[in-house]
């Protein structure tokens, strides 16, 4: 089976692992310039279970980010993530969402962990979706503040070509 699935695929996949008894892992973001805190992330929530990660499409990265971004476009930044070998499997989501949709979709996938980084913005909200689904949220590895999309993002624009 492919690793890039879509939303519909992501939840048949789960639980038929979830069904073998197997851990089911989500993680999510955007990915638009793959460094190693992104490794070291991935690579940490991997060690829970098999790895779901669920990739913001352009439009949401855009409004988050600002203009000019995503510097990758959503296929292409679901192929270098299916390529890591941290990673299982890449949802794709190819529209924005807004909260309620995606915790339905946390609940349709119903991971056992959901892994964020320590001092995640959004851990509250995190924190109440695994709640729901009986999840545990895990907390794989620091920031690495120094290592950013938009940081490197930013490094690239100054560089004259």
């Amino acid at each position: 089976m492919d690793r890039i699935l879509t939303v519909e695929e992501s939840i048949e996949v789960s639980n038929k692992l979830r069904g073998e008894n197997k851990k089911v892992v989500l993680v999510g973001g955007c990915f638009d310039l793959i460094h190693v805190g992104h490794i070291k992330f991935l690579k940490e929530a991997k060690k829970y279970g098999y790895t779901f990660v669920l990739l913001e499409c352009d439009e949401s990265i855009k409004k988050l980010k600002g203009e000019g971004r995503p510097i990758t476009p959503l296929l292409e930044r679901a192929e270098i993530l299916a390529s890591i070998s941290y990673v299982d499997y890449v949802i794709i989501l190819n529209k924005m969402i807004n909260d309620d949709e995606y915790t339905k979709l946390v609940r349709n996938i119903k991971p056992n962990f959901i892994a964020i980084t320590k001092g995640d913005s959004l851990k509250s909200v995190k924190e109440k979706q695994a709640k729901d689904i009986d999840a545990e949220i895990i907390e794989v590895t620091e920031k690495v503040e120094d290592k950013s999309s938009s940081r490197l993002a930013q490094l690239l624009r100054n560089i004259n070509i």
